[in-house]
């Protein structure tokens, strides 16, 4: 297998966010190359992606280990200062901590990944996995329980009390199990141009317009496919006013001063256009009353924006047509 595919394959594998940070922190001509092996890719068999994950690791474990750290070099610490029977029961009982944090490998998946998992459990299964869970994590996984769900999960969360560690172990089993059968299934049939266009969907604005530019002196055709499927803030310009319309009544107007300051004159229109005469006027003053605000500031509110079109064309209320270092300041 060429070592390019490799690189694919295993970026497959991570979360989207993740392989985004990925991207974003190599070479250009590295991520040119990467991005456009993920759109050729089809499918990929659990044997290849074993095969490349197992390689992966191996490589890893061919890495010169610190010199530092580690339970042995605790150990020779304590046994320095203690003594060697201070030591044993001191180390065992920190090895035991180390060891004793139930579901920590749910952790890794992500609030969105783990709901998949979890939401059809008794309710008192998902209160014990959330009861493990740091709290930003757990509050995501509650958000996203149907309503009728919450309120059953989260009065046996207050009444959790101990529970055995066995059953603890045989739920952390069936999980993993079906974690990675789940995992498994879902790359098969993982790659592909819809792949290419959710993951740049999530890198920064700067990285996903080089890499389609630079897409586009190759092979036009895919730079335009990809395209298609992802959503920008200057798609705005293909909503309906309908849909503009439904778009305003969920943005504040201190959301879109910010974001239309970096935006170009038509969509400035479209917005404005879709608002009363007095409600257009007040969000101009607004944003002439912002004065110079970061471009980083109005990517990131023009992205709020992005998430809530996506939102919104996915619960239904809008239609979505397919489409195309240092703060700099706009005044």
């Amino acid at each position: 297998m060429e070592p390019l595919r490799k690189s694919a394959i295993l970026l497959l594998s991570l979360d989207k966010a993740l392989a985004a940070e990925v991207l974003a922190g190599l070479p250009r001509e590295q991520v040119e190359k990467l991005t456009l092996e993920i759109a050729r890719i089809d499918d990929v068999s659990r044997e290849q992606q074993e095969a490349v994950l197992d390689e992966f690791q191996g490589k890893l474990a061919e890495l010169t280990p610190i010199e530092r750290g580690g339970l042995n070099f605790a150990n020779e610490l304590l046994e320095q200062s203690l003594g060697k029977d201070n030591a044993g029961s001191i180390l065992e009982s920190v090895r035991q901590t180390m060891n004793a944090v139930p579901f920590a490998f749910l952790q890794k998946t992500g609030a969105e990944n783990l709901l998949t998992f979890i939401q059809e459990e008794h309710p008192q299964t998902i209160a014990l996995i959330m009861s493990h869970l740091p709290a930003q994590m757990a509050a995501d996984v509650l958000s996203g329980l149907p309503s009728t769900k919450q309120l059953d999960v989260i009065r046996r969360v207050a009444h959790m009390e101990q529970t055995s560690p066995e059953v603890i172990s045989d739920i952390e089993k069936t999980l993993r199990n079906r974690l990675n059968s789940s995992f498994n299934t879902k790359l098969e049939k993982a790659g592909g141009v819809p792949m290419v266009a959710q993951i740049l969907n999530v890198t920064d604005r700067m990285t996903n317009k080089g890499i389609l530019e630079s897409l586009e002196q190759q092979d036009i055709e895919l730079a335009d496919e990809i395209r298609r499927l992802m959503f920008v803030f200057d798609d705005l310009l293909k909503l309906d006013d309908k849909s503009i319309q439904t778009l305003l009544k969920e943005v504040d107007n201190s959301q879109w001063s910010v974001a239309l300051k970096g935006a170009n004159e038509e969509i400035k229109q479209k917005v404005f256009g879709n608002l009363s005469q007095r409600a257009a006027e007040m969000l101009k003053e607004e944003m002439e009353y912002l004065g110079p605000v970061r471009l980083s500031d109005v990517e990131a509110m023009q992205q709020q924006i992005v998430d809530t079109v996506r939102r919104l064309e996915d619960s239904g209320e809008i239609v979505v047509a397919g489409g195309n270092a240092g703060e700099q300041m706009i005044a």
